[in-house]
């Protein structure tokens, strides 16, 4: 009995310390950037799901942006085609396009159907609906990549109606250029680029890695919070590369850009998305204005 009773007082101390924080940010919109092993696994999936479906009913406004590069990768091998890539961006041509919208789509209706069965209203659209991601065709260092686009444009539009009207949006990263092309885009970018058009109180990225390290080959190099400044300083300082810059690069130009805080998180972690939002410690890296540090 005396066990029972401390396990249960545990949880009223959760939620104690989670109160302050459902109240700051009551009806602030957070936009969920969901990719990664965390998509591939259907145990840590449902728990994102669990996760942003929380954030909704304690009263956040949560976007999620989605991803869907492994499952990607999967199908064009089952056509027979070689997955390429150039300086990490997925070589795609026609065909691979079409394989890229069909997996996107088909991941996209599976989020929308695990946040129903959860009770709450989502919709799933893409970037071509409602002109949401206009884009022009990206190159890469000069290379043809084929149909991967670059974000020129957002029309939040259609996320403030479905927000307002109570739905849960989820995105997939599609869009279309002014001759209506079809082209994928980085699933970062387009989380980056809709969060600073719906003005963001939050962005949070759910990656493969624990959060920011000065040296990535030392944990004890580990960076739980810094600001946009500090964060840009480690770039030009060359101390960041690989995958983690093009997204730093996202995180500072969205709080460059009116987002007030931007998380990279763990998502192999189960609930890393509570544990950062809702605990005074936090679990991953959160990066900050310079206005908020002063």
């Amino acid at each position: 009995m005396e066990k029972d009773m401390e396990q249960v007082m545990k949880k009223a101390e959760v939620l104690i310390e989670a109160l302050p924080y459902i109240q700051k940010f009551n009806r602030k919109i957070i936009v969920v950037k969901y990719g990664g092993s965390a998509m591939s696994n259907e145990e840590l999936q449902k728990n994102v799901i669990k996760d942003v479906t929380l954030l909704k009913l304690v009263g956040f406004k949560p976007i999620i942006v989605h991803g869907g590069g492994k499952e990607i990768s999967r199908w064009v091998g089952k056509v027979g085609k070689e997955a390429k890539f150039v300086n990490g961006l997925r070589v795609t041509d026609e065909e691979t396009m079409e394989i890229a919208e069909m997996v996107l789509n088909k991941v996209n209706k599976s989020l929308v159907t695990m946040v129903e069965e959860l009770g709450v209203k989502a919709v799933g659209v893409s970037g071509k609906d409602g002109g949401l991601l206009q884009v022009e065709k990206k190159y890469s260092n000069g290379q043809d990549i084929g149909y991967v686009g670059e974000i020129t444009g957002v029309n939040p539009d259609i996320l403030f109606d479905m927000l307002e009207k109570d739905y849960l949006p989820i995105i997939a990263p599609i869009g279309l250029d002014k001759d209506y092309h079809t082209y994928n885009i980085n699933a970062d970018d387009a989380a980056c680029a809709i969060a600073k058009a719906v003005h963001a109180e939050k962005l949070a990225f759910l990656t493969d890695i624990e959060g920011l390290y000065k040296d990535i080959n030392d944990k004890s190099t580990f960076i739980s919070r810094l600001t946009a400044s500090e964060a840009e300083g480690l770039i030009q300082d060359g101390y960041i590369g690989g995958g983690m810059l093009p997204k730093l690069n996202n995180c500072t130009s969205a709080i460059r850009n009116g987002v007030n805080r931007v998380h990279i998180l763990d998502g192999r972690l189960a609930h890393c998305l509570l544990l950062e939002i809702f605990t005074n410690q936090g679990i991953g890296t959160a990066i900050v204005s310079d206005e908020e540090e002063k």
